[in-house]
């Protein structure tokens, strides 16, 4: 008990629940504009993947971090082009297009890393170093669980705040949300609906990559088979926990990036827990939480459904 006392009073707990919230924070934050358009993008995984890989590939190539992050989020948007011609163009399913994405990027990146490193014994490469914030990291208590952090954790802070006022704020984010109500009433407003999809999936996977370049650059410096380990997937009950709002995602995602951060710490004090159960421990919460909420929340009215002029 005093055990577990410790680690809730450490501040290194909270700090790396930021740092481990982050991957599902960014792509959920991307969920958000997407869903709002109306569309449902199941391939947030694949998104995460392939923005995990680029990134490591770029920063190989580049020696750079900055210039893996480009790499990251370059590659995660080929996905969400993809995902976007196949549900806006094409009409198809979005979830099935989603799901064969996520699938075709696991088989993907695992196969490139093989074929650009032998074996897929991926380096270490250039990643994204602690940035303590001056003087700000010298604050009691939120000092280092908030300012001794990587460029990317502030990023998202900036993103957030972005969003917030992009979607709330703007003719555009009226607009966005419009096509996620009442696509038809838009499209005969003058309001381009399926070039305002395109704008929101293309956000979508700009953000998501950059959460998978999180979790290869500013993590584990290198690429692992399967790495995002369905982050996607929980980002998709987060957004349905925050409501569809880029404010109470931060939260929501805070929540998972707290238990996994919990779970990692109690299996350090070498508690006679068996480890599967740490690990499962963030998915159950933010499901459990997620099972608390579904079917009191209201969905954009559009969402999911196929839309065309005629």
């Amino acid at each position: 008990m005093s055990s577990l006392l410790d680690i809730l009073g450490s501040s290194a707990l909270y700090a790396a629940a930021i740092r481990l919230a982050l991957p599902v924070f960014l792509a959920a934050l991307g969920e958000v504009y997407a869903e709002r358009a109306g569309l449902v993008n199941v391939g947030l995984e694949g998104m995460m993947l392939a923005g995990a890989f680029g990134g490591v590939y770029g920063a190989h190539l580049t020696g750079n971090p900055i210039g893996g992050a480009v790499m990251g989020v370059l590659f995660a948007l080929v996905v969400a082009a993809i995902q976007s011609t196949i549900a806006v163009n094409l009409g198809g399913d979005q979830i099935v297009a989603g799901i064969a994405l996520n699938i075709a990027a696991l088989g993907v990146t695992a196969f490139l890393a093989r074929t650009i490193w032998a074996g897929g014994d991926v380096p270490q490469v250039a990643h994204f170093d602690t940035l303590a914030v001056p003087g700000l990291s010298d604050l009691p208590v939120l000092g280092p669980i908030v300012f001794e952090q990587n460029a990317l954790v502030y990023l998202a802070g900036l993103l957030a705040l972005a969003s917030w006022w992009a979607l709330t704020r703007t003719t555009w984010g009226l607009r966005l949300r419009a096509c996620g109500e009442a696509p038809r009433a838009s499209d005969s407003l003058g309001i381009p609906v399926f070039a305002i999809r395109w704008q929101a999936m293309l956000i979508c996977g700009a953000l998501t990559g950059l959460g998978g370049v999180f979790l290869s650059l500013g993590e584990l410096f290198t690429f692992t088979d399967g790495m995002s380990g369905g982050r996607g997937y929980i980002a998709l009950a987060v957004v349905i926990i925050a409501r569809w709002k880029p404010a109470r995602v931060v939260w929501a995602a805070l929540l998972f990036g707290g238990f996994e951060a919990l779970a990692f710490r109690v299996q350090a004090t070498g508690a006679d827990i068996p480890y599967e159960l740490m690990l499962a421990l963030p998915y159950v919460m933010t499901l459990l939480v997620y099972a608390g909420v579904v079917g009191r929340v209201t969905p954009p009215a559009a969402l999911g459904r196929v839309y065309t002029r005629t």
